[in-house]
């Protein structure tokens, strides 16, 4: 997992941090992407701005929030931040407050970071690598864990779809189509993957305005719960998932798409 630790650096490592709320948790975040020179400070106000528009979206998984804004001008570099709080703050998510880690990302175009994405989601998703991660006594220790490679293959779950004359499409979207829809994509192809269904099913990250324009072309589309609500009616299912790491419920997800 090279491309994650190259894209975190042992000074965008903070351990037991603290904030008062959830405003100040991302602003510690995006302070140290300032300190390493991969973003200005008006980055970090446009990743509070993101949260106060579509609400806590963010918060991919119990207690994970991802933070992120779109490429613009304030993104020097791409690069990462960790932030590991001393206390937990609430940042509004129905099911998946209260946030200890922030995570937070600036990149320079939509697939400068996406192979980093898809190791992070991995080991966010396997519940011994989130045990060592939240353990870590050291930025040393903790990018010590974040460059192992755990990635277990499992066996195909179901027959594939009939794909007709095309791939199947499945639409991931977020408020800025490259932070946590490009998280949930990489789960999403996990869970794919082991099925056997890569073949035959696409998945695309996308934002919230161009998922409306792309919706017909998609069997469904996969979202946090604050954005399905900013979505409405696409005139394809749209399909909720509160943890963006749960290989488990996307699992369910897809078997309730396909009616497996």
């Amino acid at each position: 997992m090279d491309e994650l630790i190259d894209l975190l650096p042992a000074g965008c490592v903070r351990l037991d941090a603290r904030a008062a709320d959830w405003r100040e948790a991302i602003a510690v975040a995006g302070g140290l992407m300032v300190d390493a020179g991969f973003t200005t400070a008006e980055y970090t106000a446009e990743m509070i701005a993101g949260v106060e528009e579509h609400g806590p979206y963010i918060v991919v998984a119990p207690g994970v929030a991802f933070a992120h804004a779109r490429p613009s001008p304030a993104v020097r570099a791409t690069g990462m931040s960790w932030v590991r709080l001393a206390e937990p703050v609430a940042f509004g998510h129905e099911t998946n407050d209260p946030v200890t880690l922030v995570v937070a990302l600036a990149a320079t175009d939509t697939g400068a970071h996406t192979s980093a994405m898809a190791s992070l989601a991995r080991l966010l998703g396997d519940p011994g690598a989130a045990a060592a991660l939240a353990a870590a006594p050291t930025p040393e220790a903790l990018r010590a864990v974040l460059s192992g490679d755990d990635e277990q293959p499992a066996p195909a779950a179901a027959k594939p779809p009939a794909a007709g004359p095309s791939l199947h499409k499945i639409l991931t979207v977020c408020g800025n189509g490259v932070g946590t829809s490009l998280f949930l994509k990489n789960t999403l192809e996990q869970v794919l993957d082991r099925w056997g269904w890569s073949a035959y099913v696409t998945v695309e990250a996308t934002d919230t305005i161009s998922a409306k324009g792309k919706a017909s072309e998609a069997v469904a589309l996969l979202t946090s719960r604050e954005i399905a609500r900013t979505l409405g009616d696409v005139g394809r299912p749209v399909k909720v998932v509160q943890d963006f790491t749960s290989t488990a419920e996307i699992d369910a997800v897809l078997r309730d798409t396909y009616d497996v």
